[in-house]
């Protein structure tokens, strides 16, 4: 491995869980967008039109969230304090808004089925939650 490499082993836990869940969620929505894409074009539905441009909406901010994340990775201690505040409000942000691609799959879920859209919406709180207080609690035994 080379010096300017990045090293796996530096990251720690709750950075690996962030960036986990950011790439599922990236390829959940890229899937998504590719199937229900081409469902909208053979089938057109107004509900599906507004979904998948919350979706499409929210992917950017899904790459830039992986390019931060990396280039504070390979600067790590490199950067002054300032920047690093400004490059992890900006990660937070990206973050946030990711998050905001449920919107769309819960308006998906629901056009197909109101029982596969209230299971979705509850499944997906609680996994938010879990993951919320997972995190917490890795910070804590820290």
């Amino acid at each position: 491995m080379s010096d300017g490499s990045v090293n796996v082993e530096s990251r720690t836990s709750s950075q690996d869980k962030r960036w986990t869940i950011m790439a599922a969620l990236l390829g959940t929505n890229t899937a998504v967008m590719l199937f229900q894409g081409i469902e909208q074009e053979s089938n057109p539905k107004f509900i599906r039109e507004v979904a998948l441009t919350i979706i499409a909406t929210t992917i950017p901010f899904q790459g830039i969230y992986f390019l931060i994340y990396t280039f504070l990775l390979e600067n790590d201690g490199k950067l002054s304090d300032e920047m690093m505040d400004r490059l992890q409000i900006a990660s937070a942000l990206c973050h946030v808004v990711a998050y905001f691609s449920l919107i769309g799959l819960i308006a998906l879920w629901y056009s197909m089925s109101q029982m596969v859209g209230i299971a979705f919406t509850a499944s997906a709180i609680i996994a938010m939650v879990l993951v919320r207080v997972s995190m917490h609690q890795s910070k804590i035994e820290e």
